[in-house]
C-alpha cells in the first residue's frame, strides 16, 4: 500500500499550492490532483452541497487506489472533512486544522490574525480550530474576496494588490498581532507581498506548507511512504477547464503543467447522493 498515490482535490487551482509544498517536502510520492472546476466556488454553496461535493471528489480520486485524501480546500476542510472520514476507509488531511495548530504554537502574544475567502471565515472553522490549541488566543479575521482573482490574474506584487492588501489588513494590524494565518490557497504566492507590508515582526502561516508536514506526519505513523524512487508522474484531473487554467497552474507550480485530463461527471459515475437523506 506505501507505493500508492496521494489524492489532492480543491474546487479549483487553489490547492495546486498544497501540491507543491507537499511535492516539495515528499519527492518520492507520486500524487494525483482533481480539480472541480465545473462547480467552483464551493463557498456559496450549502453545507450538505458541500458534502457531497466532496464525497464525490474523494471516491472519484480513490478509483486510482490512492493511500490518503488530501482536502486542499478551505471551505470543504471546514464543511466536510469530518463527513468524509466517516466515508472513507483511508486517512483524510485537511487544511484548516494544520494552519490553525502551527499558529497556535508559534504565536507569542496569543493574538492571532487570519485572512480567507468571505466562506472560510464566515464558517469561523480557522477560530474554533485556533481555540482548541490555545484557549487564551484573541483571533481577528478579515475576508478578503479580491485577492483570489488578483493571484490568478498574476497581480501578486503591483500597486493595486499592495493598495487592496493594506485595507484588508488594516483592521487586523491594529489589535498588534504576532502571527497571521494565510487561510487560502491561494495566498501563498501573495505572501511576499504580504510580508513587506505587516513587517518582519508577523510570522505568516502558510496553511499549505503545514498541510504537507501533517501529510508527512500521517504516512509515518501509519508506514505509508514510498520505500522506493517515485515511478510515474504526477496526474491532474479537472471537471472543466477554464480559460488560462494551464497558465494559472503552470505560475502557482513553478512549471509547465503536464497530464492534465478532463473528466465528465458522467466519466465519474459515482452514485453519490447524500442531499435527499
Amino acid at each position: 500500500m506505501e507505493n500508492k498515490a496521494i489524492g489532492i482535490f480543491d474546487s479549483g487551482s487553489g490547492g495546486l499550492t498544497v501540491f507543491k509544498a507537499i511535492k516539495k517536502l515528499l519527492p518520492d510520492e507520486r500524487l494525483i490532483y482533481f480539480g472541480d472546476f465545473a462547480r467552483i466556488p464551493y463557498g456559496t454553496k450549502s453545507k450538505k452541497l458541500v458534502q457531497q461535493y466532496a464525497l464525490e471528489d474523494a471516491r472519484f480520486l480513490m478509483q486510482y487506489d490512492i493511500k490518503m485524501i488530501v482536502v486542499a480546500c478551505n471551505t470543504a476542510s471546514s464543511m466536510a472533512l469530518d463527513f468524509l472520514k466517516d466515508n472513507v476507509d483511508i486517512p483524510v488531511v485537511g487544511v484548516v486544522k494544520p494552519g490553525a495548530m502551527a499558529a497556535a504554537g508559534k504565536t507569542r502574544n496569543n493574538s492571532i490574525g487570519v485572512i480567507g475567502t468571505s466562506a472560510t471565515i464566515n464558517s469561523n472553522a480557522y477560530s474554533q480550530a485556533i481555540l482548541e490549541n490555545l484557549p487564551q488566543a484573541d483571533i481577528y479575521s478579515n475576508a478578503c474576496p479580491l485577492l483570489v482573482p488578483l493571484v490568478e490574474e498574476g497581480w501578486l506584487d503591483n500597486k493595486i494588490t499592495q493598495l487592496t492588501l493594506k485595507i484588508y489588513l488594516k483592521d487586523i494590524l491594529d489589535n498588534n498581532i504576532d502571527t497571521l494565518i494565510l487561510g487560502c490557497t491561494h495566498y501563498p504566492l501573495l505572501g511576499a507581498t504580504i510580508q513587506k507590508i505587516v513587517g518582519s515582526h508577523i510570522q505568516l502561516i502558510d496553511s499549505g506548507q503545514e498541510t504537507a508536514k501533517t501529510v508527512y506526519e500521517v504516512l509515518t505513523k501509519n508506514n505509508l511512504h514510498n520505500k522506493g524512487s517515485k515511478k510515474d508522474d504526477d496526474q491532474f484531473f479537472v471537471s472543466d477547464i477554464p480559460q488560462k487554467f494551464e497558465e494559472i497552474a503552470s505560475r502557482f507550480l513553478g512549471e509547465p503543467l503536464k497530464n492534465v485530463k478532463q473528466v465528465s461527471f458522467d466519466d465519474m459515475n459515482l452514485g453519490v447522493d447524500i442531499i435527499s437523506k
